[in-house]
């Protein structure tokens, strides 16, 4: 992912920004009792392939599905896959799987939005045959798709299942430096129950806005290649300790990195410490004592 990528990583304040004021009264009051969830993944399965060895499964997805309990599905940005294929991957992957399917750029970037109410039936009548393994559903807009087009987002919502989850990420930075827009955006995605997509990555400080909608976090998580991706990851444990605390139901989590064979390192060193610091389960991926890549 080249998204948001700088030569030199070390001249830009990685830190996390202060929550937004609203974040911690969204957790509050969406507050239960129910023990939170965590989804930690990559946005493909060949991402891990460094953790492949002799004995392992030649197929990817189910080796994957062992390593991670989710995926970011960028496959399905690219085309609508036919249904066939939607049922094999449900069937590869154990009950607890989830996959957080990207919605086509034929809504999202090609048609803008426009007719979304007449394309959506048709993408959602695929995905749902993932079932109970359907993660949250994320639409990813055009980095210059801007304000103006309020009206198209408004429509989209509009048509949208509500029972479906949705996450949605907004590059233009129109939609975060202009307050009236930005917090006319907030109370839009709050009042439907949409997740605003969170993406920490080194080039675009401002779409690391920490203005939560709902209780689930959705969050992607960009690597510069360099040491200080783990003293990011680390302050991302802190921050969701704090939101965990007020009210946050579920993490969604998906790191990306320009050298993918340095993803799985990301991912291993991050369950690792929301196991240990959160009390969280997750399968910590297989390490192969004989590959120096994964001594971490």
């Amino acid at each position: 992912m080249k998204f948001g990528i700088v030569e030199d990583p070390t001249k830009v304040d990685l830190s996390l920004p202060p929550d937004h004021p609203d974040t911690k009264v969204v957790l509050n009051k969406n507050k239960n009792n129910n023990k939170p969830k965590l989804y930690v993944g990559h946005p493909n399965w060949k991402v891990p392939r460094v953790l492949l060895t002799k004995s392992s499964t030649k197929d990817e997805l189910e080796y994957y599905s062992r390593q991670f309990n989710s995926i970011e599905l960028n496959a399905t940005f690219y085309r609508l896959f036919p249904k066939e294929q939607f049922d094999k991957w449900y069937d590869k992957v154990p009950a607890d799987f989830r996959f957080f399917p990207k919605i086509t750029r034929n809504i999202s970037h090609l048609k803008r939005l426009i007719d979304a109410s007449e394309l959506i039936p048709e993408y959602l009548d695929h995905t749902s045959l993932l079932k109970e393994k359907l993660g949250c559903v994320f639409l990813q807009m055009h980095n210059d798709f801007q304000p103006k087009n309020w009206d198209r987002v408004e429509q989209f919502i509009e048509a949208w299942p509500r029972e479906v989850p949705l996450a949605i990420e907004f590059r233009h930075t129109d939609w975060f430096n202009e307050p009236a827009v930005s917090e006319k955006l907030y109370h839009l995605l709050e009042e439907n129950n949409i997740s605003n997509v969170l993406v920490d990555t080194a080039g675009r400080r401002d779409i690391v806005h920490m203005r939560m909608t709902s209780n689930e976090a959705f969050i992607r998580f960009v690597g510069a290649n360099h040491p200080s991706d783990y003293y990011r990851l680390d302050a991302w444990v802190d921050r969701l300790e704090q939101w965990l605390d007020a009210g946050l139901q579920q993490i969604d989590f998906f790191i990306h990195q320009n050298i993918e064979k340095e993803s799985p390192l990301l991912a291993t060193h991050f369950i690792k410490q929301m196991n240990d610091r959160l009390g969280f389960k997750l399968t910590i991926p297989n390490q192969d004592k004989n590959n120096p890549t994964l001594d971490l």
